[in-house]
């Protein structure tokens, strides 16, 4: 079941410590049809997550106790399908890197924010959480053993491998392999491949 009472809406959060800068990029959000919620304590957002998820968040790098990397980290831990953007008014080349390869970061804007290049992004970003909520959704419908097999597909092991990896026989890993097909509305192991990233 999704976590979002309404599947048309595109929800994003804008964590900022500067409160007057957070609730006007949440109102230019919202002119540009996202649902959006300022905060500008990112531990609060962390604290009523569960209950408000997103499909993407906006969050300032330099804030005060924790920063938006520390933030990021913390947030993907709780959810790893939303989409983050870091937004700076002291962008640094190794803060652009280390927004992307080590905090999962969709982008990283410099203040004051170009909107045409943030609405795009955002928009990449929910289609990017909604593909990837979707996925998670039909991998968890793979009982234990077919997600057994699933694993060992995206290996690249044959049926007679798996097989003998499992200890079942190879009619019993073509019953699995026909189920992980069904399940996940695959059709082949390219498909699978691409759905386990």
């Amino acid at each position: 079941m999704s976590p979002f009472p309404d599947p048309d809406a595109a929800i994003v959060h804008v964590v900022d410590d500067d409160p007057d800068l957070g609730a006007a990029i949440a109102r230019m959000l919202a002119r540009q049809g996202f649902v959006t919620r300022a905060f500008c304590d990112p531990a609060d957002l962390l604290e009523r997550y569960g209950a408000i998820p997103a499909h993407a968040v906006v969050s300032d790098v330099m804030m005060g106790d924790l920063d938006g990397f520390g933030f990021a980290d913390r947030l993907r831990a709780l959810d790893p399908h939303v989409a983050i953007l870091f937004i700076t008014a002291w962008p640094t080349t190794a803060h652009a890197v280390d927004a992307v390869r080590r905090h999962g970061g969709l982008d990283y804007l410099e203040k004051p924010i170009d909107e045409a290049r943030l609405s795009a992004s955002l928009r990449e970003g929910v289609a990017w959480s909604r593909d990837r909520r979707a996925a998670a959704a039909r991998l968890a419908e793979l009982s234990p053993r077919e997600r057994q097999v699933f694993d060992l597909m995206v290996q690249g092991h044959g049926n007679k491998a798996m097989a003998g990896l499992l200890g079942l026989s190879p009619k019993t890993i073509e019953d699995h392999r026909a189920a992980v097909f069904a399940k996940t509305r695959t059709q082949g192991v390219a498909q699978l491949i691409a759905l386990s990233r």
